[in-house]
């Protein structure tokens, strides 16, 4: 048996992010796995320093609107298949996933929909949850090993943000967003970080006003869930506050596998 380290991180612009420290964060840690949103890049647009790194290999997922979402998985590790797709075209235009079968496992990387713009954004939002999440739960159900990282852009329960009271009527604590991670729950899945450490003031994401990340005023956005019955293998999952370079850090787990 050995040890997988996977990181989920949403970048905020990965050539931004890249100015601000990113590849010598990976450099340093060396994640066998990083699953990265909101690269905010076409394909067109590929850094460098990413397609001609020496240990990953890249799989991006583009956005067909300009400098908007995207998402990129870079792996040490050669997966057996991978797939950018849910067959929605609706919900397939923003390179949302990027998905990797590993054959022990099935790896999500997901940039889940934000609401806060209007009620359409909302709506759309909802409906992404609704289409993603039985598409996992069919999978557990086939005996498949499922691993979901990834900005989920909602808090899950009042510990997961500094203010809940002044934020339940904001979307990204809305009881109607809250609900689809019960019922992600409800359909077998573990949220990691909570089965290592139940405390508060763990978060991974702080806007960039009014000093947030100083002040540790944050969010914990950005999760690991996976099938319970992969449970077991999961040894460790935290957060890794003390890395910058974006207004969310990474979050990681590391898991058992076979050699």
């Amino acid at each position: 048996m050995s040890i997988l380290k996977i990181w989920s991180w949403n970048v905020n612009g990965l050539r931004a992010s890249l100015k601000k420290g990113f590849l010598e964060a990976i450099d340093q840690e060396k994640p066998d796995i990083i699953g990265i949103q909101e690269t905010k890049l076409q394909e067109g647009q590929i850094p460098s320093e990413i397609s001609e790194h020496d240990h990953y290999c890249a799989y991006w997922s583009h956005a067909e609107r300009k400098g908007y979402s995207g998402t990129l998985l870079l792996t040490r590790i050669e997966p057996k298949q991978v797939w950018l797709t849910m067959n929605i075209p609706e919900l397939d235009n923003e390179g949302r996933i990027v998905a990797a079968d590993y054959g022990d496992f099935i790896l999500f990387n997901v940039y889940f929909p934000n609401g806060q713009m209007n009620e359409d954004r909302l709506q759309y939002k909802l409906r992404f949850y609704d289409t993603f999440l039985p598409y996992v739960k069919n999978l557990r159900e086939q005996g498949k090993n499922v691993i979901i990282c990834g900005d989920y852009n909602t808090a899950h329960h009042p510990i997961d943000l500094a203010n809940p009271k002044q934020n339940e009527n904001y979307s990204g604590f809305l009881p109607i967003e809250r609900e689809r991670l019960d019922t992600l729950e409800s359909y077998g899945f573990v949220d990691t970080f909570r089965q290592f450490d139940k405390s508060p003031n763990q978060y991974s994401w702080w806007t960039w006003r009014v000093n947030a990340r100083e002040r540790n005023i944050g969010w914990r956005i950005d999760y690991f869930f996976v099938n319970q019955e992969f449970m077991p293998r999961v040894k460790n999952a935290y957060i890794r506050q003390d890395i910058m370079g974006s207004d969310h850090c990474p979050v990681c787990i590391e898991i058992e596998v076979k050699n």
